[in-house]
């Protein structure tokens, strides 16, 4: 399985559920898939976006 196949794969399962995912999660997806980035940058994306922040 090529790595486009496995996200739409990924992609068409959680829609299976009734869950779409948001623009920016499939352009950061299509960017992965060019080779623009890496899928840690988008587990950084993500994690920046949302970390939850701690009471301090």
């Amino acid at each position: 399985m090529t790595n486009e196949q496995a996200w739409d794969y990924a992609i068409g399962v959680v829609q299976l559920d009734g869950i779409k995912p948001s623009d920016e999660f499939l352009k950061l997806v299509e960017k992965e898939k060019n080779g623009d980035i890496t899928g840690e940058d988008i587990k950084q994306v993500l994690y920046k976006k949302y970390k939850v922040k701690e009471d301090k």
